[in-house]
């Protein structure tokens, strides 16, 4: 069965960590998914930036949220969530850490999850 390409979302400022995180995930043999692109790694010009992100979430299968405690204010992530909801893609939001809470969930950015695999693998599978 073919892996579901996945686009990820995460605060640029605060969270590359939870980046690095899923990519490992990803790379396991048992992955669901794989990253077909995620949120650029450098600062670009906004239209620049943007058609990047519609670019690669177009081809993404499902949208997820990294969510930290700043998410669902950072500018980045409330434009990637715009354009997943103009392109109609299947999105979701994982919390991102272990403390964390379904208070740092972004608005219109789909249901909340714990990430562990159980849920990744009902997700994605």
């Amino acid at each position: 069965m073919a892996k579901k390409k996945v686009f990820i979302c995460f605060d640029f400022e605060n969270d590359k960590t939870l980046k690095d995180f899923i990519i490992g995930q990803a790379k396991n043999m048992e992955s669901p998914f794989e990253l077909s692109d995620f949120s650029l790694k450098e600062a670009a010009p906004e239209r620049e930036w943007l058609d990047k992100a519609k670019r690669a979430i177009s081809r993404s299968d499902v949208f997820i949220v990294m969510l930290g405690p700043k998410t669902n204010k950072s500018p980045g992530v409330l434009k990637e969530v715009k354009i997943a909801n103009e392109l109609g893609t299947t999105k979701f939001q994982i919390i991102g850490y272990k403390e964390g809470s379904e208070t740092w969930r972004g608005p219109d950015a789909g249901r909340v999850y714990s990430w562990n695999w159980k849920n990744l693998k009902k997700l994605l599978g």
